[in-house]
């Protein structure tokens, strides 16, 4: 046998992976380059950078509010980084516990009205470690079919049943509620706004389908909400009339707060006791004073961010219309959130378009399966509140000529 049959026949922890390995030099042999080794060798703003010696308009970051080259939060990290350092070395329940820490969770009660608040190092860490802990063997975790990487993570690490129900149906809500044991402990987790099609869950008609069960908790992950939904910028539970029938919000720093870090919040009398039980928040090293120091101060001022608000609706309702006019397939029929999804037709659409306006200066993420609903692929754009109309006006240009020479629009 030829050592190259060896080599082929040989098996190991890695062979699993040789399908997408293989997919994946298939198409960077065509000459595209790789969607997801982007790298930004400057940044200038929160809309614009540097990519590969040229100056880029930023759409796709999640730095919805802009907040990233705020001065004022700026500022807060240098300070912090000056008067405590680097890093904690320490958990929270041990060493890893600085004053950002507990005015940042102070900064969180205030924004969201909440008597408890909780930090994580990440937002995938703040699902993780809430939903795992919160329900257990015996318990039921019922959630939409297309919730964030991060939910079901947190499903797989606890040991309750998982329930799925089709994407923003009532009705299959209400019906998987239905049919499980009315005396079982259930934890309804839903999401504000969803990542990937920028589509809103229709909450008041999700909690009033819930509380005609009994034994349920409802977890609402704003992750994509905070910031522009609501009078406040709560999210879309505050924007939609909810607030009081939601036991816990989740969310994260590393969107509208522009740092990065994750939290949940809420009135539940025993919150506190997950600080001591709640594994991804025992076993980890703190969040940096710098860092929780950038996000209390961008919080605080996240709370008197209106025009921001209405700037960034403002963006997203003219892209939406922009496109739409230009014959771009998008996520939903009207804009939703700050998310606007343009739908290709299979991988190589989406990988010539994703390059093509690159090129012309303009990055967005490409999203493809398993991260998309149903096999989808397609191109994620995500407005900031500091786009200016001329750069919105740009943007629609950009996938006017990118969507002609690839074949998605005539």
């Amino acid at each position: 046998m030829t050592d190259a049959a060896i080599a082929t026949e040989t098996r190991d922890l890695f062979s699993k992976f040789d399908p997408l390995i293989n997919e994946r030099e298939a198409l960077l042999a065509t000459g595209v380059r790789d969607p997801y080794a982007i790298v930004m060798d400057q940044v200038l703003s929160p809309t614009r950078a540097i990519i590969k010696g040229r100056e880029t308009i930023l759409l796709g970051t999640y730095n919805y509010m802009g907040m990233t080259f705020d001065p004022d939060v700026v500022e807060a990290g240098k300070r912090a980084l000056d008067e405590f350092g680097a890093g904690t070395t320490g958990s929270r329940v041990l060493n890893g516990t600085y004053q950002g820490h507990k005015e940042v969770e102070d900064a969180l009660k205030e924004f969201y009205g909440t008597s408890g608040a909780m930090v994580f190092s990440t937002g995938y860490q703040a699902n993780l470690g809430i939903i795992s802990t919160l329900a257990g063997k015996g318990d039921y975790v019922v959630l939409d079919a297309d919730s964030h990487a991060s939910i079901y993570d947190g499903c797989a690490m606890g040991n309750a049943e998982i329930v799925r129900f089709r994407h923003n149906s009532v009705e299959d809500l209400d019906k998987r509620l239905g049919r499980l044991p009315a005396d079982a402990l259930k934890l309804v987790v839903l999401e504000g706004v969803y990542s990937m099609l920028g589509d809103v869950a229709p909450l008041p008609e999700m909690v009033a389908a819930i509380r005609k069960h009994s034994n349920c908790m409802i977890l609402c992950d704003e992750a994509h909400g905070m910031g522009f939904f609501g009078p406040n910028g709560r999210g879309a539970y505050e924007e939609q009339g909810v607030e009081g029938e939601i036991d816990f919000v989740v969310g994260t720093f590393s969107k509208s707060v522009g740092t990065v870090g994750g939290f949940c919040v809420s009135n539940h009398p025993k919150f506190e006791i997950l600080r001591l039980v709640c594994r991804p928040y025992v076993f980890t090293a703190s969040l940096p004073p710098s860092v929780v120091a950038t996000a209390a101060t961008s919080i605080r001022k996240l709370m008197h961010a209106g025009e921001k608000r209405a700037h960034l609706w403002k963006n997203s309702q003219r892209l939406h219309k922009g496109l739409t006019d230009l014959g771009f397939k998008l996520g939903s029929a009207t804009p939703q959130s700050a998310i606007i999804a343009v739908i290709l037709t299979d991988q190589m659409q989406a990988v010539a378009m994703w390059q093509t306006l690159l090129e012309l200066g303009l990055y967005v993420n490409m999203a493809r399966p398993p991260a998309t609903p149903a096999g989808t692929f397609l191109l994620r754009c995500s407005l900031c509140a500091e786009h200016s109309d001329e750069q919105v006006e740009q943007i629609i240009a950009m996938f006017e000529t990118a969507g002609k020479a690839t074949g998605a629009i005539n």
